[in-house]
This record gives structure tokens, sequence and C-alpha cells, in this order.
């Protein structure tokens, strides 16, 4: 169990690395259309009781919303 939790961990580490360094050169739509999608996959991964198709359905919505709101401004 205990290398279990140091692989998650350490992958987890990455993960966020990855992700901080990723946006650096992306637009506020961008980044806004990648926050609607996140969050959007959670919702949609909750609201289905983790079914692929809600998670991939929510991210599909809140990335085109998270892109159409950040637009307007």
């Amino acid at each position: 169990m205990y290398t279990f939790e140091r692989s998650l961990s350490a992958g987890i580490t990455a993960l966020i690395f990855t992700t901080i360094t990723g946006c650096a050169g992306m637009s506020a739509q961008d980044k806004s259309t990648a926050v609607g999608a996140g969050a959007g996959a959670i919702g949609g991964s909750i609201l289905t009781g983790g079914s692929t198709a809600g998670t991939l359905g929510g991210a599909a919505v809140g990335g085109y919303l998270g892109h159409e709101i950040n637009k307007s401004k």
C-alpha cells in the first residue's frame, strides 16, 4: 500500500506541474475553455455516477460554455 501511495503522490505532482507549465502560452479564452471543460467533466461525472458518456458530455458542454462566456468579454 505504501508504494501505491507514493506512486499516486508522484503522479499527482507531475500532473499539477505539467498543467501549470502547459498553460503559460494560452490566451484568456483558451484558459476559460480549459477550465470550463474540466469543471464540466467533473460535474458530468458526478451527475451521472461516473459514466464515461456523462463525463465526456459534461466536458464538451463546459468547454463550449467557457469558450463562449469569455468571448463576450
